[in-house]
């Protein structure tokens, strides 16, 4: 089971006091969530004023940083609308990012304008792809195309715990009538993202937490940083198995 700290997100700088932004904060945090029990980390860049970016200067910053410097597992980036809102924009520059600096594999959300391009982009630059999946429509995208893709990420947005269940279930049906195999993440996010988490773990999908996902550990109180939240996570995923 991969165990996947997601460090940032699209967070507002100064959201958490632990918040990593900066390229010197990220390498830090990945280590202390890999010495935690994270398996892999997923990343939002970001450029020197804190806020998300896809420009090259700013991917190959840090991810040369954290091949030479960071914990040796898998490296994940966005590649949502949040850090670049024109889909066409956002495609050149992850065709123009560098070869030596690319991640492992990008998340990469179907609901979004030119979801489909970008994915047959990063196929040809051999990056794997985790395919954002937040409703139904996003699951029979993902099906109607035939899309090759290393992971499914399930990602119910719903605020309520029951709905976000409900959503969540109508997308694994849906994926599992079309018998997509690829590994599926179940995850949610603020109030649902626990619920999510152990819901993954009862159906022995991989899991994520983090501060992107939540700022909070189950009983409400503030996480004191990332490593807090994936050290619970792996107890948790301990006591389920």
């Amino acid at each position: 089971m991969r165990i996947v700290a997601c460090l940032n997100g699209d967070r507002r700088p100064g959201a958490h006091p632990s918040l990593p932004v900066s390229v010197d904060q990220i390498v830090a945090d990945a280590h202390a969530v890999v010495e935690a029990g994270a398996t892999a980390i997923h990343v939002h860049p970001r450029d020197p004023e804190g806020a998300e970016s896809l420009e090259p200067s700013v991917v190959s910053a840090l991810m040369e940083r954290l091949r030479a410097d960071g914990p040796d597992v898998p490296v994940s980036l966005t590649t949502a609308l949040s850090a670049e809102s024109d889909p066409w924009r956002r495609y050149d520059l992850v065709q123009r990012w560098a070869s030596p600096a690319l991640p492992d594999s990008v998340s990469v959300n179907l609901h979004e304008a030119g979801s489909v391009d970008l994915v047959h982009l990063l196929g040809d630059r051999r990056v794997a792809v985790e395919a954002g999946v937040w409703t139904v429509e996003a699951a029979r995208i993902l099906i109607a195309t035939g899309l090759e893709v290393a992971s499914v990420l399930v990602e119910p947005t719903q605020v309520g715990v029951d709905d976000a269940r409900r959503n969540a279930e109508r997308i694994e049906s849906l994926l599992d009538r079309a018998k997509v195999t690829a590994p599926r993440t179940l995850h949610g996010s603020d109030a649902t993202a626990w619920p999510m988490l152990e819901t993954a773990l009862d159906i022995g999908h991989d899991i994520r937490i983090g501060l992107e996902d939540t700022m909070r550990l189950p009983d409400g109180s503030e996480a004191f940083d990332n490593a807090a939240l994936v050290a619970h996570a792996v107890g948790l995923a301990a006591e389920s198995s």
